[in-house]
């Protein structure tokens, strides 16, 4: 009989160690051991709730780490990105000022506009990623590697090994209890499994205060990771945005300077009247009936005619006419020294003759506005 009470002894002892072996492999290397020997709900609550708590701030770390890498990177990559912008825009300031073309200067006025342009485009990509590092990498990574999270993080772990060292007690109590069964009124058995379980509430008391506390610590750093990174990530959108509304700003202007060069080189000559040319001949009533007398009394006779105006033109004078491109005027005079008089929108006057061109057909809805 004692051999087979040896034997059980030695069997209880066995898998006791065979337990704490797997709650060893199980609490190693993070947070989180087996719940099988909690049997308190609330006790086992905590526990949940701490194991939560830590992977959600550990996920929140490793998010957090990842944006300051990002970003890091970006700031990396833009600033080259400048340095090479404004290489560009030395070369073209270079070429605009020193050019000496021959057919003209628009080239050079352009590459001055977009140098110019160039220029304040990467100021505004250096004060981009500036934005970013001070305003979300800097406090980001303050708070990956800060006291409050690993303080937090360091409760959580020493509850973990509490908890694991209750659990081993709670074993080493059920072997006690075992023992004093086994051999009833042995005084020394019955001392030890007093002490044991002494041990065990001791431990149990300590846990729960502790298990609170690292909560606490816990919650509070995810909520602070929270509110931070969800301010950084604000932030960062409303640096990005604010820099491509100014940098659009910036090309919708060189936009326009660019297109009025364009317009330029490519429109057709302006006619222009000669400070040579002498004046229109006079009216003896303006926008009345026709009655002028031909300037030094010489005239062109070509008879009536259509024709379209190409250019804008001013009057000068009360005995001119004004024209708009696209209209159409009853030209019925012409002179040799460059006027011509006609009738336009119910008026009558004078204006240059090469402002306008013949037409043999026009459209009825266009004669109609003539009168």
């Amino acid at each position: 009989m004692e051999a087979i009470r040896k034997q059980a002894s030695k069997l209880r002892e066995q898998v006791a160690r065979q337990q704490q072996a797997v709650l060893k492999q199980f609490g190693a290397g993070g947070y989180g051991g087996s719940d099988n020997m909690v049997t308190d709900e609330v006790e086992l609550q905590q526990h949940q709730k701490l194991e939560k708590l830590y992977i959600s701030t550990r996920a929140g770390k490793h998010y957090q780490r990842d944006i300051v890498r990002g970003v890091e990177g970006y700031i990396v990559t833009g600033s080259k990105q400048v340095e090479i912008g404004t290489k560009l825009s030395e070369d073209s300031r270079k070429y605009g000022a020193d050019n000496t073309c021959t057919s003209g200067s628009t080239l050079s006025r352009a590459a001055l506009n977009y140098a110019r342009a160039r220029a304040q485009m990467e100021k505004e990509r250096g004060s981009l990623l500036k934005a970013l590092g001070t305003q979300v990498a800097e406090p980001l990574r303050a708070m990956v590697m800060g006291a409050p999270l690993e303080d937090a993080r360091h409760l959580a772990q020493r509850y973990d090994r509490m908890r694991q060292e209750a659990e081993a007690q709670a074993i080493e109590v059920s072997k006690r209890q075992a023992k004093v069964r086994e051999t009833p009124g042995n005084t020394e058995n019955a001392m030890k499994l007093e002490a044991a379980e002494t041990k065990l509430q001791d431990l149990k008391t300590n846990m729960a205060i502790l298990g609170k506390e690292a909560a606490a610590a816990m919650a509070a750093v995810e909520a602070q990771q929270q509110r931070l990174t969800l301010q950084r990530l604000i932030a960062m959108v409303e640096a990005e945005r604010a820099y491509h509304q100014r940098v659009l700003q910036i090309l919708d202007q060189l936009e326009g300077d660019m297109i009025s060069e364009r317009q330029r080189i490519e429109a057709p000559p302006t006619p222009s009247v000669e400070n040579s040319m002498p004046p229109p001949p006079a009216y003896e009533e303006v926008n009345g009936v026709y009655a002028s007398q031909a300037h030094n009394g010489s005239t062109d006779s070509m008879g009536y005619f259509l024709g379209e105006v190409l250019f804008p033109y001013h009057a000068e004078s009360e005995v001119e006419l004004n024209l708009s491109v696209g209209d159409y005027i009853v030209v019925r005079k012409v002179t040799n020294n460059g006027w011509a008089e006609g009738e336009c929108k119910g008026k009558a006057g004078w204006f240059p003759f090469g402002y306008i061109e013949r037409r043999e057909r026009v459209l009825a809805s266009k004669v109609a506005e003539v009168f």
